[in-house]
């Protein structure tokens, strides 16, 4: 181990390693101004164990090949909001880990950031260097260079690593969504089935749980992916249960999915959690209607169907007759209906941020057609590619997680005071964010399947 006397000359970048991580070669570059170093991060999800809390993450080292992926595990030390150099500030989970260059080695802590568009996958930060290492800023590499070639023996998914059975629950086998996620699997050397929803039964009082389908039993799945619209819901969700109760991984659960689509009860628990929203009413009684919209704000208002999805039974009420109108005449089709306040300086546009486990993957800005307040894609809404902020990145990983959901597609507003949540959607369409992004975000939910079903007890 290094001695805090031995000072090593470097350069503002060099080649370090970080053994413990298996990363034995990787470019980092010298910050004075960062006080903790950094090291890029992907798919960062904790996790207890005895206890004590990890992370699990993958780390792409080398920016010129990015199908080199190490993947890493680590004890978490500490949570860090940590302000980056363009002034945005992040919550960051910090690990401790071995650093070596020059012959020396010592630990450090370090933050785990996405850096996937950074020169750099790593930044020395002034705990790092200090007493430890002196700076010339004029030159580069005088610690000497890495090969690369190390990462040559590395295999990004061992032959030996276990094939998955996977069903995707969907009524259209030909939809965008369902057509990626079954070719990202089937390109990952997994078998896929897609399986029409209402087309299975069970017999609930089985001892052993199963599940039918065109008359026969369904194999023993690994995980399923549940795609359940809207009009199913209620079937959808008893299907994706009886799943769990046979032990197979899914990837959002009946009791998530369930959550999402009541609107009232999800917007209930986002605001339990803190997360900020437009100011939201509900009342039954039509001599509360008045009060109730009061309360909400002045108009115009925004008016929903508790069951609407895809902008489909959202209104502009521009005055509060108007909105007094709306409600009586839904009430009198014995409909339930939300009211929010009109967010007006997001001028028509939200944000559809796409979460998978504890990490924002991809984001878009859907923008109304002229004359339209909607931003839907199925309204006439356009999209375009958009970078969000770490508030609202924390906003969308909290929205999704305080219902539980693994993958969710969350709708934000920006508001003078700060992003607002608007839905989570459970079953969030891929087309437009991978057209827009050009990610490959059915890969990644293929990804976080395998993840963590290599973490999850055997049940064979």
């Amino acid at each position: 181990m290094a001695q805090k006397n031995q000072s090593i000359v470097v350069g503002w970048d060099e080649w370090v390693s970080l053994p413990e991580m298996g990363l034995f070669a990787i470019k980092a570059k010298v910050d004075t101004g960062a006080r903790t170093s950094a090291l890029h991060a992907v798919n960062i999800e904790p996790y207890d164990k005895d206890g004590v809390t990890r992370v699990r993450f993958v780390v792409h080292p080398l920016p010129d090949r990015p199908e080199v992926e190490i993947k890493c595990d680590a004890q978490v030390v500490d949570v860090r909001d940590i302000t980056s150099s363009n002034g945005e500030s992040e919550e960051r989970f910090i690990i401790r880990t071995h650093f070596s260059i020059a012959g020396q080695e010592w630990p450090v802590e370090m933050s785990l950031a996405n850096r996937e568009d950074m020169q750099y996958r790593m930044l020395i930060g002034r705990s790092t260097m200090s007493g430890r290492m002196i700076i010339d800023p004029d030159r580069s590499m005088l610690c000497g260079e890495l090969s690369p070639n190390i990462y040559d023996q590395v295999n990004v998914r061992s032959e030996g690593e276990k094939k998955l059975r996977i069903a995707i629950l969907s009524r259209e086998p030909e939809n965008y969504s369902t057509a990626r996620l079954v070719d990202a699997a089937v390109n990952r050397g997994h078998s896929v089935d897609v399986i029409n929803t209402t087309r299975c039964y069970m017999n609930i009082t089985s001892k052993k749980p199963d599940i039918h389908y065109q008359g026969m039993s369904l194999p023993e799945y690994d995980a399923i992916i549940p795609r359940i619209g809207a009009s199913i819901t209620f079937y959808g969700m008893a299907i994706v249960r009886q799943f769990e109760m046979m032990g197979v991984y899914t990837l959002n659960t009946a009791e998530a999915i369930g959550c999402s689509r009541d609107k009232l009860f999800a917007h209930q628990l986002l605001a339990r959690a803190g997360i900020g929203m437009p100011v939201t009413g509900f009342a039954h009684s039509p001599s509360d209607i008045r009060d109730m919209l009061q309360s909400v704000g002045k108009a115009p208002l925004v008016l929903k169907l508790l069951e609407g999805t895809q902008g489909r039974g959202v209104v502009l009420a521009e005055t509060q007759k108007a909105a007094e109108s709306v409600i009586q005449a839904f009430r009198g089709l014995k409909a339930n209906i939300l009211v929010q306040e009109f967010i007006a300086e997001s001028k028509g546009a939200d944000i559809r941020c796409i979460v998978i486990g504890n990490k924002v993957v991809a984001a878009m800005k859907r923008q109304a057609e002229e004359g339209e307040f909607r931003s839907n894609l199925h309204q006439g809404g356009s999209a375009s590619k958009v970078r969000i902020t770490a508030e609202e990145r924390t906003a969308a990983v909290k929205a999704a997680k305080s219902l539980g959901l693994r993958f969710a597609g969350v709708d934000l507003l920006r508001s003078n005071d700060g992003p607002k949540v608007l839905e989570v959607n459970s079953s969030p369409g891929l087309e437009g964010v991978e057209t827009v992004t050009g990610k490959n975000i059915a890969g990644q939910v293929i990804e976080h399947i395998e993840r963590s079903l290599q973490r999850a007890p055997s049940r064979r």
